[in-house]
């Protein structure tokens, strides 16, 4: 009966954790508590698997989880979010032994994990259900629900008892309201509780899905024979993609490359006047994520071209041509950026602005890194773990930048209203990004108005901020920094009639 014990201890731990994720989430604010219930999930996994722990640094996997889980507590977002999910389940492979070594593969396992959790309860509970038939279960089960018939029906009379011989007691049973418990069984709290349930078992018991091996086809003996003395003949193929064509393809592939890299170094910072009718932002904007397309495909290109133990992978020549066409492709990505940064001069900073800076960013460094994986003979899988763990880094240090206040402040920084030149401020867009850009707003009424002034709708998002920092389940260090800021304000304060021309940003 260990397996039916097993279960039903893990199944407790999961109700009690769908009852601490309804106390703390539903119908609330998503704050600390977020950071409270990945705490609260960790510590299930080490409950339900307490010897993965005997070892000789028992503290490096929670240290290394709670590291993970730091962005939730500075601010929740989907990415802190992502990432603490991740961390929960690397932690869980890790305390049942089934995590494997090696970032590539970790991520492959993680990505399993995820597409097989919302169905482990439900296979577990019929594999659940078949052991304990095989081991005769059924009188089991049927006698503990039969032993709390007699005690639940005669504790419930005696209740009924108490109630009429004790004042308090009949009072604090007409507190009770059925009605009112039964409206609180909704539909969709219902389905909050099953996903809730679902995902959380998922950590208690981590597995991951088994696929069929595919057995290697039976060679019939009249095959196996010996080797043909005849030489093989030349495919298609071969002639196309072999070492001949990819030393003509990569030298053409530089010739253009410098053509481009030439042509962005005349026109974007050598003063080259461009044709009539075209302005250097728009140059710049037309060329900032097609090339980028360009540096993705060429990667592919050198990826197929030499793999590991491959012909051309040896030929000094190609190596060389390869360098240098990689170089060039960093080149044009940094031109990229160049030429991102030019057009938000012009036209504002956005969001997908900054994501596409970030992603300039890591395609420079992917490139780089297939030039030491080139140089230092590696292969592709540690190429994909280096990328995964640039990636990782990456958004970890996301989660603790204020994108918002950021985007706040530069547009005001660089608009037309605080410098005289530039582009007219769009409020609208700064009011959008939320209470954290309110700072920056300040500053711009301010350098206009000579005094702090406020609009209606700007104090109503302000007086939300700090009454929902107020809660203690939508804590996050971020906002308490924010509220101590806005705190600070004076009162309100219209502005005058004339506002700030808000024009429309492209592109955001």
């Amino acid at each position: 009966m260990t397996s039916f014990a097993s279960f039903s201890s893990r199944f407790g731990i999961a109700v009690l954790l769908v009852a601490l994720a309804d106390f703390f989430f539903y119908g609330q604010p998503a704050g600390i508590t977020v950071l409270l219930f990945a705490i609260l999930i960790a510590g299930a996994v080490v409950a339900v698997h307490p010897a993965a722990l005997n070892s000789t640094r028992p503290w490096l996997k929670p240290a290394a989880l709670f590291v993970a889980l730091l962005p939730l507590a500075e601010n929740v977002s989907p990415l802190s979010v992502a990432i603490a999910v991740v961390a929960l389940v690397v932690f869980a492979l890790s305390l049942s032994g089934r995590l494997r070594h090696g970032i590539a593969r970790i991520a492959g396992q993680v990505a399993l994990f995820l597409l097989a959790a919302p169905l482990r309860l439900i296979r577990d509970f019929f594999q659940w259900r078949r052991t304990v038939r095989r081991l005769g279960g059924r009188r089991i089960r049927l006698a503990s629900i039969i032993v709390w018939v007699m005690p639940v029906t005669l504790g419930a009379v005696f209740l009924l008892l108490f109630g009429a011989a004790n004042p308090v007691i009949e009072y604090w049973l007409s507190l009770i309201d059925l009605m009112k418990l039964l409206d609180l069984i909704q539909l969709a709290r219902i389905v909050f509780w099953l996903f809730v349930i679902a995902g959380v078992w998922a950590f208690l018991r981590p597995r991951l899905p088994r696929f069929p091996r595919r057995l290697p086809p039976l060679t019939p003996p009249a095959a196996v024979a010996a080797p043909a003395a005849t030489k093989p003949a030349t495919t298609i193929e071969a002639v196309v993609f072999g070492k001949a064509a990819i030393l003509r393809a990569l030298i053409v592939f530089n010739a253009l490359f410098a053509l481009q890299t030439g042509l962005d170094a005349a026109y974007l910072w050598g003063g080259v006047a461009l044709p009539d009718g075209l302005s250097y932002a728009a140059y710049a904007h037309r060329g900032a994520y097609p090339l980028i397309a360009t540096a993705l495909l060429a990667a592919g290109f050198v990826l197929a071209a030499l793999r590991p133990g491959s012909e051309t992978s040896g030929d000094p020549l190609i190596r060389r041509l390869v360098y240098a066409w990689v170089a060039q492709n960093i080149v044009l990505v940094i031109s990229s950026i160049l030429r991102l940064d030019l057009y938000i001069g012009v036209y504002a900073l956005t969001y997908w602005r900054i994501a596409a800076f970030v992603w300039m960013g890591l395609v420079a460094s992917g490139l780089a890194l297939i030039i030491v994986r080139i140089a230092l003979g590696k292969s592709n899988e540690w190429l994909l773990s280096a990328n995964l763990a640039t990636l990782s880094a990456t958004l970890y240090a996301c989660c603790f930048i204020n994108f918002a206040a950021m985007i706040a402040n530069f547009n005001v920084d660089h608009s037309l209203e605080m410098t005289g030149d530039g582009t007219p401020i769009d409020t609208e867009y700064l009011r959008s990004l939320g209470a954290a850009a309110m700072p920056a707003l300040d500053r711009l009424y301010m350098h206009q108005f000579g005094n702090q002034t406020t609009c209606l709708a700007d104090q109503i998002m302000i007086d939300d901020t700090i009454a929902e920092q107020k809660q203690w389940r939508a804590w996050s260090f971020r906002g308490w920094r924010l509220v101590q800021v806005l705190d600070k304000r004076g009162p309100l304060v219209l502005p005058p009639p004339t506002q700030p021309s808000q024009p429309s940003v492209p592109d955001r």
